[in-house]
């Protein structure tokens, strides 16, 4: 009876081998006639995990052109500051360079984040722009933005050749003025596909405050829009320009302004300024990163 048993336990266990065996060979077999399952396996497996699972990064919508909006995110808190660049394209590069210098110096330095912010960075919010002047899609350098003033002021409008800095729902109209320029501010408000983008993500998000880059005056200027300029906008234009060294200004007064992006978020009761650079070609990196850290110590508050 003893020894029965013994010759049973001996059979399920040559034939559970078996079974892994022919398992362990159809695997490898369907893997080497079938190399596209292979790779189906191994991107179902990177896909979860927990590092692919980050998100850091949101297509907030499409240029005219069909070029990506990006929005880059750091840190996890429940306080969000937005930046953005190239609003001007081509015209305003060097606003785009700042903007992925900031993202350089945040993966290089996430304990600048306080731990209750997060920062968002949207580089290049008129890609179509920017394009027209570097001929580089995302990421460029100095050294890619052509020479020819006319490539380079062409960038500052959309394939549909609309200012996007026009197209705002604050003092909207359909010609608006860009230094001694007329320009056109697009159909109505918000017509153009870039701005769009963004009125749609921080519908979404409700920013605690947003800070963009333009340039180029060499200052900071508070947003309004007919309601005066909001505390916290006020707090932050001193904020920023103590830390940068750059001017503080609480009105814009050199031509008439329409359609513009941070007065349109003042009216929307978003604290929003605007750090003007001092010219088109440098990033002026050491004041912005000052200025930048005391917005994100504020806020750590």
């Amino acid at each position: 009876m003893q020894r029965g048993l013994i010759v049973l336990i001996v059979i399920l266990i040559v034939i559970a081998g078996g079974a892994f065996w022919y398992h362990q060979e159809y695997q490898t077999s369907n893997t080497a006639e079938n190399p596209a399952a292979a790779t189906a396996d191994t991107l179902q497996q990177a896909t979860t995990t927990p590092a692919a699972q980050e998100q850091n990064q949101t297509v907030i919508g499409k240029s005219v052109q069909g070029r990506d909006i990006t929005a880059y995110h750091f840190g996890t808190g429940t306080k969000e500051i937005l930046f953005v660049g190239g609003i001007g394209g081509g015209y305003e590069w060097n606003t785009a360079l700042v903007a992925y210098q900031l993202m350089d110096y945040l993966k290089s330095n996430p304990d600048a984040i306080p731990a209750d912010v997060k920062v968002t960075v949207i580089p290049a919010l008129n890609p179509d722009g920017l394009y027209k002047a570097t001929g580089k899609e995302g990421e460029f350098v100095a050294s890619d933005v052509q020479a020819s003033q006319d490539a380079q002021v062409s960038g500052r409008f959309n394939a549909s050749n609309v200012d996007l800095n026009r197209n705002f729902d604050c003092d909207w109209k359909a010609n608006g003025v860009w230094q001694n320029k007329a320009v056109s501010g697009g159909s109505s408000a918000f017509s153009e596909p870039e701005s769009q983008a963004i009125k749609n993500y921080i519908g979404s998000s409700k920013p605690a405050a947003v800070i963009s880059w333009y340039s180029s005056a060499g200052g900071v200027y508070a947003s309004n829009c007919h309601n005066g300029v909001l505390p916290e906008t006020k707090t932050l234009t001193d904020l920023f320009a103590k830390a940068s060294g750059y001017p503080a200004n609480d009105v814009w007064n050199y031509y008439e302004l329409s359609g513009d992006m941070m007065n349109w978020l003042a009216k929307i009761q978003i604290p929003a300024i605007s750090v003007l650079l001092t010219n088109h070609t440098d990033t002026e990196w050491n004041k912005n990163q000052a200025g930048v850290l005391a917005v994100l110590q504020h806020y750590a508050q």
